[in-house]
């Protein structure tokens, strides 16, 4: 029996693989053995899909993607899949409207985060706003992709909806930084009555001293809700001689104040190790943007993108992870606050 339970739908039919044999059986994760899941060129114009968030939908699976086109531009693609492995992708970029349904595109976007909130969908993502910003959109048919005004003020990255209301409001978690390829970051959560008006800014947990997340922090994966708390997969970021390196790290924030962080580990939980993590246009990245788990069986299937380049799968069992989180936990001080100084 199940030590801890997630809070949610069962999805019977999520992408799964046992633990190989030959796996590190310390380690919480477990890679997919066909990685990456998607390579390069994978739709017209396009060079390489990564950074991107898939979720079940009518009985199957849609996806939001990271296209960088032949030209260098980001933009996001709509994907299809009958088992959340093998996708199909539209040939055209999403079509943004505005409230009035007149196309409204963003200058590029990228990395995309997709969240349901009650009967809506939320879709953010990285934009130009006069600098490094945060875009939005919400659809219910994955046909109309209407933008929602801007949450935050330049410059911000890494924003994620919680998958519910807390306390009546949308949490969301964001990065705030710089417009260039910071050098810094920590994980903050706001919140808004209405997805317009965003405030009460609290901070969530910085960098750390541990090797693997001592230069910055981001948001991955939407918070997954649990009888322990909201489990959140982020990437911690390192420097070395050679550049940064992008790892999986993970937390557990508390239920009803997820500024409050209530463990976390000092451990990475996925480091780039495999071909397609260490090589490829960004080498050394593991950067989670998306889970699809099952309440029923406790699964947890892990979406990344792998060195800019690929988009990779890993696994784990909510017993397993937790376990694992609250063991090798160090909270600091900073973390323990309520975020409001």
């Amino acid at each position: 029996m199940s030590k801890y339970k997630i809070i949610g739908p069962a999805v019977p039919n999520m992408p799964w693989q046992d633990r190989p044999a030959e796996s590190k059986e310390w380690m919480p994760l477990w890679r997919y053995s066909e990685n990456p899941i998607i390579g390069r060129n994978p739709v017209e114009n396009v060079a390489r899909i990564f950074n991107s968030a898939v979720i079940p939908y009518e009985g199957k699976f849609i996806g939001v993607f990271r296209g960088e086109q032949i030209n260098g531009i980001p933009h996001i693609y709509l994907g299809h899949s009958e088992d959340a492995i093998h996708w199909e992708f539209e040939k055209e970029k999403i079509n943004f409207v505005d409230e009035d349904g007149n196309s409204f595109m963003p200058v590029y976007a990228y990395d995309p985060r997709l969240v349901k909130v009650e009967d809506t969908y939320y879709m953010m993502w990285c934009q130009d706003c006069y600098g490094a910003g945060i875009g939005m959109a919400k659809t219910t048919d994955f046909k109309t992709f209407t933008r929602i005004e801007n949450p935050f003020l330049p410059f911000n990255r890494n924003a994620v909806l919680f998958p519910r209301k807390i306390n009546g409001n949308f949490m969301m978690l964001s990065r705030p930084s710089d417009s260039g390829h910071t050098p810094f970051g920590d994980i903050y959560v706001s919140e808004s009555p209405d997805m317009v008006y965003w405030g009460k800014h609290r901070h969530v947990m910085g960098k750390s001293p541990e090797w693997w997340e001592s230069v910055k922090i981001g948001g991955g994966a939407a918070p997954i809700e649990t009888d322990e708390g909201w489990l959140l997969f982020y990437h911690g970021v390192t420097g070395t001689c050679n550049g940064l390196v992008y790892s999986i790290g993970g937390a557990i924030l508390d239920i009803d104040n997820p500024s409050v962080v209530k463990y976390r580990c000092e451990n990475f939980l996925l480091t780039p190790e495999e071909w397609y993590e260490e090589r490829g246009f960004v080498p050394n990245v593991c950067f989670p943007c998306a889970t699809i788990h099952d309440a029923e069986t406790g699964r947890i299937a892990i979406y990344y993108g792998a060195a800019d380049t690929y988009v990779g799968l890993a696994f784990t069992e909510l017993d397993e992870v937790i376990d694992y989180i609250k063991e090798h936990s160090v909270v600091r001080q900073s973390d323990t606050e309520t975020g409001r100084r």
